[in-house]
């Protein structure tokens, strides 16, 4: 895979009076397809930073048995699922980008996204029994290398605006910089339609609780996550969905992925992962 040799350009501004939803709210129209990931734990630096990703400029992609990669000026490139290949494949994206950051310290490498559970299959040595109903088919693995990201320091009061410029291109920073400093913000209504509905009655919950209970007692188990799904029709911005979630959650990570034709959002009470 072709290295793509990235310039890194930094401003930063002022945010003692913006909050990384009312950024996302600024941003979403002009750019779609961001990413919100939000921290509320303050407590030290290492956690007190808020990312906003804005303008995918390439994208590593698992779904329906084929691997697909897109990077700055190549040919996207398509690769049917093997043994060990989407490891592979996704160390060779995280490494494609060559960052000239100017001698500056770097804060995040501008790449962003996730790995569903159903992608574990591609790390271990499992196999589901069952497929995945089509309401629910999306990518098991998708990861951006994005143009923005801003950084909100919640310690400092500081936002870092980090804009990764390939190909010689010219920089847009001043265009975004403008657009954080507008007051207006677009906020759209949200209404439900029809009943709710579960893929599990509350009696069958209630057996799986009994039956989890038992392999406790057992000592069979170290983990057992017993969940169920409910689904509701709605219009609307699903975007009060997740401020709602955040006002009610205490869990101190949050995120929202905007990803057109399905949105993922959810909170963590705890970090799964921490690089030092």
């Amino acid at each position: 895979m072709k290295k793509v040799p990235v310039r890194v350009v930094r401003r930063k501004i002022l945010a003692d009076i913006i909050t990384p939803v009312s950024i996302y709210l600024k941003i979403r129209d002009i750019y779609p397809n961001s990413l919100l990931l939000e921290s509320s734990d303050y407590h030290s630096k290492e956690n007190s930073y808020s990312f906003i990703c804005m303008d995918p400029l390439a994208e590593f992609l698992v779904q329906h048995d084929e691997i697909s990669t897109s990077l700055p000026g190549q040919e996207t490139s398509h690769e049917a699922i093997s043994s060990g290949n989407v490891v592979e494949r996704l160390r060779d994206f995280l490494s494609a980008f060559e960052l000239d950051t100017g001698g500056e310290a770097l804060l995040v490498d501008g790449i962003f996204g996730y790995a569903s559970f159903d992608a574990v299959q591609y790390f271990e040595d499992i196999q589901f029994k069952s497929s995945i109903p089509e309401k629910e088919d999306i990518p098991e693995l998708r990861y951006n290398f994005f143009k923005f990201v801003l950084a909100v320091n919640h310690l400092t009061n500081e936002l870092l605006i980090f804009e990764h410029i390939v190909n010689g291109g010219e920089s847009e920073i001043d265009r975004v910089s403008t657009l954080l400093h507008n007051r207006n913000i677009a906020t759209y209504g949200f209404g439900t339609t029809g009943e709710e509905s579960s893929n599990l009655s509350d009696d069958d919950f209630r057996a799986m609780v009994a039956k989890g209970k038992e392999h406790c007692f057992r000592g069979d188990v170290f983990q057992i996550v017993l969940s169920r799904q409910f689904f509701q029709d709605f219009t609307g911005d699903e975007f009060n969905v997740y401020r709602a979630l955040r006002s009610i959650n205490p869990s101190p990570y949050l995120f929202y992925f905007d990803y057109g034709s399905y949105k993922l959002f959810g909170s963590s009470p705890e970090a799964q992962i921490e690089v030092k």
